[in-house]
């Protein structure tokens, strides 16, 4: 796909892996609508980039039909869809406070995993109304899973079977969307450098940095960026789930 005047699509596009990619996408001269529930940073990026921002909740419907409309009335119908929303929790199945909180485990796949998927099954609708180009592409969908859907650490149980639904889902949505042109693909990250990470302690960002076998370093949001959009430029990768993670196997804890 060539990059240059299409329009995309950015969930979590406030900060981080989001952040980076709409950022990249914005360089190569794709017209970007972030969605995220931070407005103040939202609103910030979406100006910086010449883009547009709508809050959004990418696990209710309405949200995201409103927020849909709003991107087609500045930009046109999107070429491309990144998936960046989601959270990540803490809880053991059974802790010293009794076993993990139903509604907590509800909230992350509610999010990470119901979001994710309302968000392609709308935009995906949207896409099928372009033009096809070289090969009858119509779109292309890039999601974001994480090693955690087959590492996942003590704790996990939630934000692992969400991010495993995700990566689970991509093979069988890349073959309902091949009929209206439609790809497909997840990108599972390891440790990355996001706002999430700034807030720990240093000790610990040395200590997770350390368990990357290669390159010793936590991964940063540009080469997210980067694995993105060589997903959206290469038409023949589909229905893949690739690992971005510098080789590291995450231990139980």
């Amino acid at each position: 796909m060539k990059l240059s005047g299409t329009s995309a699509i950015i969930t979590g596009g406030a900060s981080g892996l989001g952040a980076a990619t709409a950022e990249a996408l914005s360089n190569e001269g794709v017209k970007v609508a972030l969605w995220d529930l931070n407005a103040e940073k939202g609103e910030a990026l979406a100006k910086e980039l010449g883009g547009v921002f709508c809050e959004t909740n990418v696990a209710d419907e309405a949200s995201v039909t409103a927020s849909l409309e709003k991107a087609v009335a500045a930009h046109g119908a999107p070429s491309i869809l990144i998936n960046c929303a989601g959270i990540a929790t803490g809880e053991k199945t059974v802790g010293k406070n009794g076993p993990h909180r139903l509604d907590a485990f509800r909230r992350v796949i509610d999010i990470n995993l119901i979001g994710t998927f309302n968000c392609i099954r709308l935009v995906s609708a949207e896409m099928e109304k372009n033009e096809p180009k070289a090969d009858g592409e119509r779109g292309v969908i890039v999601n974001t899973a994480s090693v955690a859907a087959f590492d996942g650490q003590i704790g996990q149980a939630a934000y692992s079977a969400s991010k495993a639904g995700v990566a689970g889902m991509t093979l069988p949505i890349a073959r309902d969307l091949m009929s209206i042109g439609v790809r497909i693909n997840t990108i599972a990250p390891g440790i990355f450098w996001t706002p999430m990470m700034a807030g720990m302690d240093q000790k610990i960002q040395d200590a997770l940095a350390a368990m990357v076998p290669f390159p010793k370093r936590l991964g940063d949001p540009k080469e997210y960026a980067s694995l993105a959009l060589e997903i959206c430029r290469n038409s023949y990768m589909n229905g893949e789930t690739i690992r971005l993670d510098g080789a590291i196997r995450m231990q139980p804890r």
